[in-house]
């Protein structure tokens, strides 16, 4: 991955789960623009950040851009970790 690549994120409190009670308490962004299958590593990136300050995430991938759920008692310290690495985070 190329270490100037600078990610957008993009926040959306809407995540739609439909079924048992345990899945509710999600919150989620995705990430902003179309990601090129020659792009590496952009979701591990996140994920190891995020997991070294031990919040967990669920990450959902589609051809072109990403998912990360976070539980909602974490949502706002993983935002705030995020920044401090220089993402961007769009409302």
């Amino acid at each position: 991955m190329t270490s100037n690549l600078a990610c957008v994120l993009l926040l959306d409190s809407r995540v739609l789960l439909e079924g048992p009670k345990e899945r509710d308490g999600w919150r989620a962004f995705r990430l902003k623009g179309v990601l090129d299958f020659s792009l590496t590593g952009i979701l591990a990136k996140i994920a190891d950040l995020l997991a070294h300050r031990e919040i967990s995430i669920f990450a959902v991938s589609t051809y072109n851009t990403d998912y990360v759920l976070i539980k909602k008692e974490q949502f706002g310290r993983a935002l705030s970790v995020l920044k401090e690495d220089g993402y961007s985070i769009a409302e």
